[in-house]
């Protein structure tokens, strides 16, 4: 198996404009902001925002007006949904405010594409009430989105602004469904594994194996997203990384709140099985000094073999999350 240096491997950031304790929203968009200028004076490939709807934490639900606003405030780093919950939505609604997006930053915007609703079933019966038929009819909502970006559009009907904008379309998933649609459409496919590390493996293989050529790939594109935090020390790193596992805890408790401040007593908070659970569910993180995650996330490429790295960083302040970032392009870039 071939081995890979970092610099050889596009690294990219994920977001949830994370609504931190003690603030609101608008702080959150703000952190955003000046995450994405980092990234992109820094040298990050792509800057993904992801839809979910009604948790406390996350301020990303109106994906595309975020991206608007992210993208203007650069010039040249690729902006994009991480992804959007296709089910949700109308792909020709999509389609247009991707093609206005697409029309305003030509060649930076993307367009990634989850099948679940990112949400719970009472708030994704309110975004849109057929959401079981939306759900089994994903692979045709995925191609009737290609067609609103094509120079024919879809059956007659025409999304403007996006006919024939072309908006790169990317797969997301964490499991294999998505890995085997992908393949069958010729699309780069982004695998989860940093909150859903058990199908990894086989969704790369099904992903690869299964690939199919197309108008938009000649081969596999497979992008991999993990946790990373970096810090001084290991022990800092390691408490810096408690508010993303609160976080996880209080959402799997039912009760999401936002992002919590880092605690010494996490181990008075949580049990054992939670904690168990949750860092198994959490395994691709890598937490500790450059050195410590360097070793592991080199392990972790050359096992894998990912065409691009997409990073996301749970860390309640937001300079400490920068400097996370910084570290890590320290030893990217």
């Amino acid at each position: 198996m071939a081995k890979s240096t970092f610099g050889e491997i596009p690294l990219s950031i994920l977001d949830l404009a994370s609504i931190r304790e003690g603030f609101n929203e608008s702080d959150a968009f703000q952190n955003s902001k000046a995450l994405v200028q980092f990234a992109e004076e820094t040298g990050f490939h792509r800057y993904w925002v992801a839809e979910h709807h009604g948790i406390a934490g996350v301020a990303s639900s109106a994906t595309a007006v975020l991206i608007g606003f992210l993208a203007a405030q650069t010039e040249k780093i690729r902006i994009g949904s991480g992804g959007v919950m296709l089910p949700n939505h109308s792909p020709l609604i999509i389609a247009e405010q991707f093609g206005t997006l697409a029309t305003i930053y030509p060649n930076r915007i993307d367009l990634g594409l989850g099948r679940a609703p990112g949400t719970d079933f009472k708030t994704a019966r309110a975004l849109r009430r057929d959401l079981h038929e939306t759900v089994e009819a994903f692979p045709n909502s995925v191609m009737q989105l290609a067609n609103y970006f094509s120079d024919a559009g879809n059956d007659g009907i025409v999304a403007i602004p996006g006919r024939g904008l072309h908006v790169p379309l990317y797969l997301l998933g964490s499991s294999t469904y998505s890995a085997k649609l992908a393949a069958k459409l010729g699309l780069p496919f982004a695998f989860a594994s940093h909150f859903a590390p058990d199908e990894l493996e086989n969704a790369l293989e099904l992903y690869r194996s299964r690939f199919e050529p197309s108008n938009v790939l000649n081969e596999p594109y497979a992008m991999v997203t993990v946790n990373a935090i970096v810090s001084d020390t290991t022990d800092e790193a390691n408490f810096l990384a408690t508010s993303g596992y609160l976080s996880f805890l209080n959402l799997t408790r039912g009760n999401p709140t936002p992002l919590p401040k880092p605690r010494e007593d996490i181990d008075q908070i949580w049990t054992d099985y939670e904690k168990h659970a949750l860092q198994h569910q959490m395994k691709y993180s890598f937490i500790g000094d450059q050195q410590k995650v360097t070793t592991e996330l080199k392990q972790f490429i050359d096992v894998h073999q990912p065409n691009e790295i997409i990073v996301a960083s749970n860390i309640y302040d937001p300079m400490l999350k920068q400097k996370s970032y910084q570290r890590l392009a320290e030893m990217w870039f």
